[in-house]
């Protein structure tokens, strides 16, 4: 299979958009420079669970979940 790859540089956040995006929206539930190791596994779980419920403009105002959910079955 082929594929591309594309590298961003160091220091040059406006490269990398969406990951700097969800990088926000992971802040909302783990602060920047707060201590990983308070976080549980239940922390995590709540995380995760809320943003793949989250509509995405990318995915045409679905949720992640449901998109994952549809492709599993297409395969």
């Amino acid at each position: 299979m082929d594929a591309e790859f594309y590298f961003a540089h160091p220091y040059s956040s406006w490269e990398r958009g969406l990951n700097e995006n969800f990088n926000g929206l992971l802040r909302q539930f783990i602060p920047k420079g707060m201590d990983l190791n308070l976080i549980t596994d239940e922390d995590v779980r709540r995380a995760e669970k809320s943003l793949n419920l989250k509509q995405r403009k990318c995915l045409g105002f679905r949720q992640p979940e449901i998109v994952f959910q549809e492709c599993l079955q297409a395969a």
